[in-house]
């Protein structure tokens, strides 16, 4: 794809300099924003939205495998205490999914708003150092071989109403995009008032994406569901389950406890079709109810009621040179199985650790390469799988309708299936691609191992560095690259001769059954960064 050289006549001059602009103040930037300021560099983070206004978004349930990565920043406990955990989800009155059969230190799904997400990731950005400029836009983007400049401006009065809008209801995605990438563009009418420069940028900006925008990239798909109604309520008489969904030949509802008094409820009726500006009043939250439900369990005192629909998009890149997209900026798709936020946190997992390694100069530039690689074929997924549970959710056929029973079924009963779907959707069970000939545990999630210190692997992993997980008795690893801060090196409780070298992401880059002191030295200094490898990037275009 084509790059400006330069930016365009009339740019105003870069005011301010960082190693990283983050786009967008939702939980895929600030995870990545935090992580890098963490890592010690310098991270501006540009939000259209005015500080303090709440993100009221549609996102309601933390999977196991954010709980892990989030545990790996000293989060997760905090977390866990603002929602309900639910071990087993209802699937249409017929089956159970059973997150408590995952090999996790967290065994269940996480009911919790969005905003408690946002809340500690905020806590965490400020904390580290991160530069925030609410209430601004981004209204040009130009790079060169060196870095980029974006151009920003106060966000203008409609803009700042469409991401209060978009916080309040979900995105509302409209025609997407076409054009060739060029990196460079602007957009508004609005004068720039300063810019900033930096060595990278990532666009968290979300479905309406002005990053993505502004790169020319399209976000080709379609609107696979509308007037979808949420509401947050209280009941006289909840459910004995936290979690309850059903369907019906009319349409779907589902309730979900936050464990604060509030209960999430979402349904849709496909007689009633309505554009997202015509908001729901509580009486049409209790008829979506009693259709797919059969009892409205007393909902009273609403403190949120909305209506939006929802999109099956994804960019076809998520880099553009020194750009990268992240979240629903790269990808969006239906809210069954509650995966947008939890993708979009593991986007930024994997991005911001490789971003830093580059920073840095333990890596070469290759290596972000590998971030579109592995999470391109993850958002493919993610849409696939999320879009045949809405479509089975929506079936009218009778067969349709049977299918839905059965399956559900089948997933309650047979254990493999189940286990199958459930790491699936938890994230748990994914895992990248890796080289040919490696062993078989590269490029999957680390296990959270206990350590002979008495810690555990995810508490190794807070250091924000490589791990070494040698056996109990094995010798100081002599490794052959320089000691700084890029490894951390700790010792398996568990018996056995197994090595591995774990990334800061949690995925396992390397591993052994047996000794292998020069396979150990080799991949160290192929991940982590000695002289060979910032000569030479062959080596990381192998692991692609």
């Amino acid at each position: 794809m084509a790059r400006s050289d330069s930016p365009h006549k009339g740019t105003p001059q870069a005011e301010e300099a960082a190693d990283v602009i983050v786009v967008g103040a939702g939980p895929t930037g600030l995870m990545a924003a935090g992580d890098l300021a963490e890592a010690g560099h310098r991270v501006t983070l540009v939000e259209r939205r005015e500080e303090g206004i709440s993100n009221l978004t549609r996102a309601l349930v933390v999977h196991a495998r954010t709980l892990e990565q989030l545990d790996a920043r000293g989060l997760a406990d905090e977390l866990i205490g603002t929602g309900s955990r639910m071990e087993s989800l209802s699937l249409f009155g017929v089956g159970v999914l059973k997150p408590s059969l995952l090999p996790s230190r967290f065994p269940y799904v996480l009911v919790t708003g969005q905003f408690e997400v946002e809340r500690l990731l905020e806590r965490r950005a400020r904390k580290a150092g991160v530069v925030f400029h609410h209430g601004t836009e981004v209204v040009g983007l130009h790079q060169d071989d060196t870095e980029v400049v974006v151009e920003l401006a106060a966000a203008r009065a409609d803009a700042a109403a469409d991401a209060a809008a978009d916080a309040a209801a979900g995105s509302e995605s409209g025609a997407p995009e076409s054009g060739a990438g060029t990196g460079a563009g602007t957009k508004s009418p609005s004068a720039p008032v300063r810019s900033l420069r930096a060595s990278y940028v990532v666009g968290a900006d979300g479905v309406h994406s002005t990053v993505r925008e502004l790169l020319g990239l399209p976000f080709p798909g379609k609107s696979v569901i509308r007037s979808i109604v949420l509401a947050d309520v209280r009941l006289t008489d909840p459910p004995s389950n936290p979690f309850l969904i059903d369907a019906s030949e009319d349409g779907f509802a589902l309730i979900a406890g936050f464990g604060d008094g509030f209960y999430r409820v979402a349904g849709w009726n496909r007689h009633r079709q309505l554009p997202d500006s015509e908001t729901p009043g509580l009486e049409e939250v209790r008829e979506l109810a009693v259709s797919a439900l059969g009892y409205d369990y007393g909902m009273h005192d609403p403190r949120w009621i909305s209506r939006f629909h929802s999109d099956e998009r994804q960019a076809p890149h998520y880099r553009v040179d020194r750009v990268f997209l992240a979240g629903d900026a790269a990808h969006v798709h239906s809210p069954a199985g509650g995966m947008g936020m939890n993708t979009g946190l593991q986007d930024a997992a994997n991005l911001s650790w490789k971003l830093s390694a580059v920073l840095r100069g333990h890596s070469p530039a290759a290596l972000l390469d590998t971030y579109e690689g592995e999470r391109h074929p993850v958002g493919t997924l993610v849409l696939r799988a999320s879009g045949a549970i809405i479509r089975l959710a929506l079936t009218r056929s009778a067969a349709g309708r049977t299918l839905r029973s059965t399956g559900a079924q089948l997933l309650g009963r047979v254990s493999p299936l189940a286990r199958r779907a459930v790491r699936m959707v938890s994230g748990v069970g994914i895992s990248y691609r890796a080289p040919r000939g490696s062993h078989p545990l590269t490029a999957r999630r680390a296990p959270d191992l206990p350590l002979a210190s008495g810690g555990r692997l995810y508490e190794a992993l807070r250091t924000g560095s490589f791990v070494l997980v040698s056996p109990p008795d094995a010798p100081p690893p002599n490794t052959g690259v320089e000691a700084d801060d890029r490894t951390v090196h700790v010792r398996s409780s568990a018996t056995g001769r197994r090595t591995l070298l774990v990334r800061p992401d949690g995925y396992i880059a390397w591993a052994s059954d047996r000794p292998d002191p020069q396979g150990m030295r080799q991949a160290l200094a192929q991940w982590t960064g000695s002289p060979a490898v910032r000569e030479t990037a062959d080596a990381l275009r192998a692991t692609r």
